[in-house]
């Protein structure tokens, strides 16, 4: 069944409620790598519930439910799904500790034509359910890489698409390399986001890929780690804004080199894999608050 763009932008997708803890909190950011120095204070504060912090980029796994992907109406080929870009706009504080509403909706689906194909643009809330206040805000790409050539608009852009956020050409001003673990894919989805591409090998083979890959939100906190560490001192208050572009995988074990340019309070970065030299996230933009 070919994808139906129609039944996508006009589905109303269920809320989802979401109680979380400190747990919670500390296995996403044990998913994500922190943990990974023992004598680290600043590392400690994160995974150990004594004055817990909470990274910035917990929110992408609050409020969330890939499911919808999954029914068969939307004509969505999962297996062949993978992560294009990913933007997270924080608004308040977030809570050790408490109940989100998540709403999801699809804003728009490009078919980028028969082989080549389908985009899908998707918004998510996270809502204090308590308080109503707005937390956090993110934006998602999904690449269809089996689901081109389903309209007669192949190959159309989406007008409001903003440009890809520039790369200095110079030397980055920062470098910060963070170890993923083995099995960080395997600890990750423990924090909601269960896809068989992350850990069955044979699942990834027929995916196109040689053995499971990391989750790109994975190598996302990972990055969110970086920018912590050298423009945030380690202050998840700081970051108000993180968006970047995934461009290639990373396998879980290898190590994450995060490329920084400073610009004031804006951060331009990418991240490449530093045993393959390959780019895995780029045109990544942040904001960093003084």
């Amino acid at each position: 069944m070919p994808l139906n763009a129609e039944k996508l932008l006009a589905a109303q997708l269920p809320a989802v409620e979401h109680a979380y803890g400190p747990k919670d909190c500390i296995l996403y950011a044990l998913g994500v790598g922190l943990g990974y120095d023992p004598t680290s204070e600043d590392e400690l504060a994160f995974v150990y519930e004594k004055n817990l912090k909470v990274l910035p980029t917990f929110p992408v796994v609050l409020g969330l439910d890939y499911s919808w992907m999954l029914r068969p109406e939307f004509g969505l080929t999962w297996s062949h799904i993978v992560h294009g870009e990913e933007t997270i706009v924080l608004h308040a504080p977030i809570p050790s500790h408490g109940t989100v509403i998540g709403q999801e909706r699809v804003v728009d689906v490009i078919d980028k034509g028969e082989g080549k194909g389908a985009l899908l643009y998707h918004d998510r809330t996270v809502v204090d359910k308590a308080t109503g206040t707005l937390l956090a805000t993110l934006k998602q790409t999904t690449f269809c890489r089996a689901d081109g050539g389903f309209s007669d608009n192949s190959g159309s852009v989406r007008r409001d698409t903003p440009a890809p956020h520039p790369i200095p050409d110079r030397a980055p001003d920062l470098v910060c390399d963070l170890p993923t673990r083995p099995e960080m894919a395997l600890l990750y989805r423990l924090s909601g986001d269960s896809n068989p591409l992350h850990a069955e090998p044979t699942f990834a083979r027929e995916a196109g890929f040689p053995r499971p890959i990391l989750h790109g939100l994975a190598t996302m906190g990972v990055v969110g780690h970086a920018l912590l560490k050298t423009v945030g001192d380690y202050d998840p208050a700081r970051l108000s804004t993180m968006a970047v572009r995934f461009s290639a995988p990373v396998f879980p074990g290898e190590t994450i080199r995060t490329e920084i340019w400073r610009d004031g309070s804006v951060v331009a970065f990418r991240a490449r894999v530093k045993e393959r030299d390959v780019i895995a996230i780029n045109n990544g933009r942040a904001e960093i608050k003084e």
